[in-house]
């Protein structure tokens, strides 16, 4: 029973944050087609925006547990060695983690 409601949860998770990057992605297609910014200056002003940052980190949050998720069981279902899954499983989780550092250090630089 505790493995049908985990399955669930990822698929809920997955499903709940591909609505988000969808709406997220048209939001920027839209704001960056209506107001393009006219210099650099006005890029970094408005990525430097609280409101701007908070969405985007959760935008890149949402988009490395989604990746996370769909890559798990994928790996899951097609890789059926224990010790080369848990390998392949170690290195995603590290590569996705890098990935999310990466991504805080520039959020953090461009606020700033």
């Amino acid at each position: 029973m505790s493995r049908k409601v985990s399955g669930f949860k990822a698929w809920l998770v997955q499903r709940m944050s591909a609505i988000y990057l969808g709406i997220y992605f048209v939001y920027i297609l839209q704001h960056f087609i209506l107001t393009p910014p006219a210099t650099h200056h006005d890029l970094t002003i408005w990525l430097a925006s609280p409101m701007v940052v908070i969405t985007m980190a959760l935008f890149f949050l949402l988009l490395l547990l989604h990746a996370w998720i769909g890559l798990r069981d994928v790996i899951i279902d097609y890789i059926h060695h224990l010790g080369i899954r848990l390998t392949v499983l170690a290195l995603v989780a590290i590569l996705l983690v890098s990935c999310g550092f990466s991504i805080l250090r520039t959020l953090i630089l461009v606020a700033t």
